[in-house]
């Protein structure tokens, strides 16, 4: 029986693994496990929030040998990462300055003033994305006023997880799906946008040529000597846990659910519409010609933060006590852009429900639970404008709701989310990136013809759980 071992480094913003693979093509048997994991977390340099790239690529190497030490030969190494963080090369293929985190504030006033000089409604037109504060194109803004003299350093611009595969190969690619995410790929061109490169300051050889998942970037030498494929899969973490989101027709939306939440659809088609716009509505890169439409929303960084804040060591318990407060009456938007890094999350969400409410006292949560209770209600609200955004301008309306990732495990608020949103939710596979990372290695090397075979054994092969609106039959 023909087996392929493959190895996912799945990294979030806040831990990463290194997962392995066993694929039998015969039956369809797609197993999982992790091999690794490590927190990532980022680091103060001269007061700016960073990512410590030699550490990733550590433990990245680490959980790679204890495959190998296993007597194990792979296939194929992925690698996925959050989306819009970049590194700077030398012409000696040496980082420029530190690699900035998202979450830095370096970027607080840029968006307003990039909007105002290039025109807010010209670069939705080019790119199709999403103002967030965070973007690439306002990072690298932020770079241009403060760091000029790093123009004459530099000769190369990758992302995180290809600057990952060029310390394991040597060979540079520039991925599609995490390019989009930078808001400078024109939509409608899928190149890099030449007018933004220019109004930014920045040379066009930086960038490279962009290239579609699954193309085969170089290899990797174990410590045994043998040579293993590295591939570009789609190294954004969310389009690769699209990928592996059971979606099966135009009334099927996902929800890739964890630190963020990204709630969208697939489309042959990006939407730039005035109304999308008006929506502040995405179109990333997905895999085969279709686009990620999609909303991001600050999803469970808030639940995490005020965990955190007050050393929760019992969530299950928290979760319980939380589901016992009154429903509905502690409201707050979780995408306010006060609560992207606030020195204290407790208080800043205490403030909003304050401002929101300033003649009534009650609206202020004032425990643990209630504070829990409150992010838990304000998501699923969200949930629910977000779905009746997509609903309205794709004309389709979604009836199922397929969220992935780590927070679909969180039974409550995936019963909130049915509740309010009036749809049915499918719950699974939790380790969507790391699968849709695998899938697309495994469609690479040709042992799955395409994204919905892969689907279908994915749903053969992890549970999925249901949700219905209460009182449904």
């Amino acid at each position: 029986m023909t087996e392929r071992y493959i190895a996912a480094i799945d990294l979030g913003a806040s831990s990463g693994r290194v997962m392995l693979s066993c694929y039998q093509q015969s039956n369809q048997h797609l197993t999982l496990k992790e091999i690794h994991r490590f927190t990532n977390s980022f680091q103060q340099i001269d007061s700016h929030c960073c990512w410590d790239l030699p550490y990733l690529e550590q433990q990245i190497l680490i959980g790679l040998n204890k495959i190998v030490d296993q007597g194990i030969k792979l296939d194929s190494i992925g690698i996925d990462t959050w989306g819009v963080d970049y590194v700077l090369l030398d012409k000696k293929g040496d980082v420029v300055g530190p690699t900035y985190a998202y979450r830095d504030h370096r970027t607080d006033n840029i968006l307003s003033k990039v909007q105002q000089e290039f025109g807010a409604e010209n670069i939705y037109q080019k790119t199709g994305i999403q103002f967030l504060t965070f973007n690439t194109l306002y990072q690298l803004k932020a770079m241009m006023l403060e760091k000029p003299t790093w123009l004459s350093q530099v000769t190369d611009f990758v992302m995180i997880p290809d600057y990952l595969i060029y310390r394991l190969t040597g060979q540079l690619n520039r991925e599609y799906t995490n390019a989009t995410t930078t808001q400078l790929v024109n939509v409608t061109t899928n190149d890099w946008d030449e007018d933004l490169l220019n109004y930014l300051g920045l040379p066009r050889k930086w960038f490279g040529e962009i290239q579609v998942p699954g193309n085969r970037v170089g290899y990797w030498t174990s410590s045994k000597g043998d040579q293993i494929p590295v591939v570009s899969v789609a190294s954004h973490d969310t389009a690769s846990a699209v990928i592996a989101s059971p979606l099966s027709d135009l009334n099927s939306a996902y929800l890739c659910s964890g630190t963020w939440s990204l709630m969208g659809i697939e489309s042959k088609q990006p939407f730039t519409t005035k109304q999308a716009l008006e929506a502040n509505i995405t179109n990333e890169g997905g895999v085969n010609g279709h686009y990620r439409v999609l909303k991001n929303i600050m999803g469970l960084w808030l639940f995490q933060r005020v965990c955190s804040e007050h050393s929760v060591t019992d969530i299950v318990q928290l979760i319980e006590l939380a589901k016992k407060e009154q429903p509905f009456l502690y409201l707050v938007n979780p995408n306010d852009p006060r609560f992207l890094n606030p020195e204290s999350m407790t208080e800043t969400i205490k403030q909003v429900c304050l401002e929101n409410n300033p003649n009534d006292p009650r609206s202020v949560p004032q425990t643990l639970p209630q504070l829990v209770r409150c992010i838990f209600d304000s998501l699923a609200k969200l949930y629910k404008d977000v779905v009746d955004q997509l609903s309205s301008l794709t004309t389709q309306p979604i009836k199922t709701l397929h969220i992935v990732g780590g927070g679909c495990q969180n039974e409550f608020l995936n019963q909130l989310c049915a509740d309010i949103c009036n749809i049915d939710v499918t719950a699974g596979p939790i380790e969507s990136s790391a699968l849709g990372n695998i899938g697309y290695q495994l469609i690479s090397l040709g042992d799955i013809a395409d994204v919905n075979t892969l689907r279908h054994i994915i749903s053969k092969n992890f549970e999925t759980k249901y949700y219905f609106p209460t009182g449904k039959n």
